[in-house]
């Protein structure tokens, strides 16, 4: 009976060696998560145990450390959750976000394993799939609001003679900003103030120097400068193109204009027109969404990555490539989106190493060797004695 006791200690040590072996040489593999081995003794009702065996080797999946790359379609999960590809036919779970953009637009890792989530309009209520970011620009879109904010000098004469764009003596300030028609193109807008009366002023709105004389604002303010809300009035102002383009029409909204006894100024101007870009770049925000960056300076969501998780990781199958399939021990994967539930954040920049520690892991290996030595002196030592009984005779 030795022999064998011995002959699974082997085994057992040999197991140990193989388990830690993988470990030392995937300990810079990102997202890798080590494994450790689980032993059971053996007895079939003897009173002396039979040797050992192997009953499992369990994976650990605690969370590796994230480290910054730069690199934008670098991906890290800070807490819970796996990505999800599609690989082939088959579907496939993994911590490793090194993905690159194909000329066809799909984020893939290097296995050509490819990205799955929600696209953009599709909604997060179905089934993930596989997310394609779209090879055309972002279309030009055509101003029709515009948000601003003045200080209106107090001290400003009431102006009485009819405004005229041409001649600055009939209005009080004056000042530029730039609109878009429907075609993208770039127009000038300018707006005029004239202080009509104590507390109040007129805004005229002219776009390539053409003014709209049908509307024009009022503004009034109450007794301590601010914005008289109730009793202002901000039309849309219209404009025609002669490029093809439709009608430019916007409204303002001068919510934070002021009038105090300073010099005029101009604390904000912005419009939500822009002009077509095409598309230059892609970065992935703390809650999985997929941004397209635009020439124009506009962003927009592509699509949202989904991540999954289990309620048995442990049960996980590794697929190889970085990858885990699910099992009927994992259970079926539960799915959602970054920085929700169960579900960690989405690090962009950043990429989760292999969460072995490689001191622990040497320091098992001198273990793992030292029992493996154990065990070839007791076959040493079995010998030794069933030699001694042979040469009784």
């Amino acid at each position: 009976m030795g022999f064998s006791q011995a002959l699974s200690g082997l085994n057992a040590a040999a197991s140990q060696l193989d388990v830690v072996g993988n470990n030392i040489a995937n300990s810079q593999t990102v997202g890798f998560k080590g494994s450790s081995v689980q032993f059971a003794d053996v007895y079939t009702g003897a009173k002396v145990g039979q040797g050992v065996r192997v009953s499992g080797v369990l994976q650990d999946f605690s969370n590796g450390t994230l480290e910054s790359t730069g690199r934008n379609l670098d991906l890290g999960i800070n807490g819970a959750g796996f990505f999800r590809f599609l690989q082939g036919e088959q579907i496939v779970y993994s911590r490793n976000g090194q993905l690159t953009l194909t000329k066809e637009g799909y984020l893939e890792n290097a296995q050509g394993a490819r990205l799955t989530g929600f696209p953009a309009g599709v909604g997060t209520g179905g089934q993930p799939q596989v997310l394609q970011v779209p090879a055309g620009g972002m279309s030009a879109s055509a101003t029709t609001g515009v948000d601003a904010t003045f200080n209106l000098d107090a001290e400003s004469d009431v102006i009485t003679d009819a405004f005229d764009p041409a001649d600055d003596g009939t209005y009080s300030y004056a000042n530029t900003a730039s609109v878009y028609d429907s075609l993208g193109v770039q127009h000038t807008m300018t707006l005029y103030f004239v202080k009509t009366g104590e507390n109040e002023w007129a805004v005229h709105s002219a776009v390539d120097g053409t003014v709209d004389a049908a509307n024009s604002g009022q503004l009034r303010f109450n007794s301590n400068g601010t914005l008289d809300q109730a009793n202002s009035t901000f039309p849309d102002y219209s404009f025609a193109m002669n490029n093809g383009a439709d009608d430019v029409t916007f409204g303002i909204n001068f919510d934070g204009t002021t009038q105090f006894g300073e010099e005029f100024d101009l604390g904000s101007l912005d419009q939500n027109g822009y002009t077509a870009g095409s598309l230059v770049g892609v970065t992935v925000d703390d809650d999985g969404n997929i941004i397209g960056n635009y020439a124009n300076e506009q962003s927009q969501v592509l699509g949202t990555l989904a991540l999954a998780n289990f309620r048995n990781p442990e049960g996980l199958q590794p697929a190889g490539d970085n990858a885990w399939v699910e099992t009927g021990t994992s259970g079926q994967p539960l799915l959602g989106l970054a920085g929700t539930g169960m579900f960690g954040n989405v690090e962009s920049q950043a990429l989760e190493v292999s969460n072995v520690d490689l001191t622990s892991e040497l320091v098992d290996l001198i273990i793992a060797q030292r029992n493996y030595q154990a065990n070839t002196q007791t076959i040493k030592v079995q010998d030794e004695v069933l030699q001694n009984a042979v040469n009784l005779r």
